[in-house]
């Protein structure tokens, strides 16, 4: 073999070396991030995790209920609309929600035109740069900051670090968690619980229940015509499952008792008559919670 011939060969392997990368780079690029991998971006901390599919709440007819609402009415978001051709009603897939003590952190699949919404940014006295956009928020401690994470995925985060949106780039060791199969689910941290913070008062005695627990999530599906919330709650031992079993019970009767005693038959248009609906069973270290819920239930919700 010449050397002629041996260089050749040296090149055309590392254009082939070269060309590999790229198509692997451009796939992982390209491939559609899972809600559970998504999960495995965001900070776990104390964090109140919500997770919103755009997509089947279309197709059930949910995001009808929210065609009145002043989100579509107020000048801000109508502006907002025009200037980056985002419109959450049309163009927003799904989105990830965590709340937690450090800021808010989301990743939003949808459809985005990136350079509108660079222009708005630079409106807004802002700047981007690498792809890291930032800006100020309402107040002076809250800057806002987002990036394309795929072209169809954009890491957004509020909070005091002006940078924060950048740690959503990166996925957390590990099997992906597990998640539930809902269109609408919340992961509710033992701190929350504990705190009772931000919760009605018809809800504080079954959240006080739940101190205790490793974990919780309620999920909201879709029941033939009508709809439920179901809790699944992974517990330390069995004992403790059967001992939140019980509590969880024993609250929903004393919510039935307290109706009745008050002459006021549970409502299902109303959180308490949702609530006294409730019924509960353990297995091994899970408790499931189970509640059934009127589409008028979430009209009334919604239009409020």
């Amino acid at each position: 073999m010449t050397p002629k011939i041996r260089a050749w060969l040296l090149v055309l392997t590392i254009a082939a070396l070269c060309g590999a990368s790229l198509g692997g780079l451009m796939w992982y690029r390209g491939r559609a991030v899972t809600p559970a991998a998504m999960l495995k971006r965001m900070p776990a901390q104390d964090a109140l995790v919500v997770y919103i599919d755009f997509n089947e709440l279309r197709r059930a007819d949910i995001l009808k209920l929210l065609d009145g609402s002043k989100v579509g009415e107020d000048l801000d978001y109508k502006r907002f609309v025009q200037q980056t051709e985002f419109d959450w009603k049309q163009d927003l897939d799904s989105a990830l929600l965590a709340f937690a003590p450090a800021g808010e952190y989301m990743l939003v699949r949808g459809r985005f035109e990136w350079k509108s919404l660079v222009n708005y940014v630079q409106a807004q006295a802002g700047t981007c740069n690498n792809m890291l956009c930032r800006m100020p928020g309402s107040t002076p401690e809250r800057h806002i900051s987002f990036l394309p994470v795929q072209s169809n995925l954009m890491a957004l985060a509020v909070s005091d670090d002006d940078s924060a949106a950048t740690r959503l780039t990166e996925s957390a060791a590990g099997p992906d968690p597990e998640i539930p199969n809902a269109p609408v689910w919340v992961s509710i941290p033992p701190s929350l619980v504990k705190s009772g913070a931000k919760l009605p008062d018809e809800a504080k005695t079954f959240a006080k229940s739940l101190e205790r627990a490793e974990s919780a999530t309620l999920a909201f599906v879709a029941e033939s015509k009508s709809f439920a919330a179901k809790l699944s709650v992974r517990c330390t031992t069995e004992q403790d499952a059967a001992a939140l079993e019980g509590e969880l019970t024993r609250a929903t009767a004393a919510l039935r008792q307290g109706l009745a005693m008050n002459r006021h038959q549970p409502n299902p248009l109303e959180p308490a008559g949702v609530l006294s609906s409730g019924s509960f069973r353990h297995e091994g270290r899970r408790v499931f919670g189970y509640w059934p819920i009127e589409f008028a239930f979430l009209q009334n919700m919604l239009a409020g």
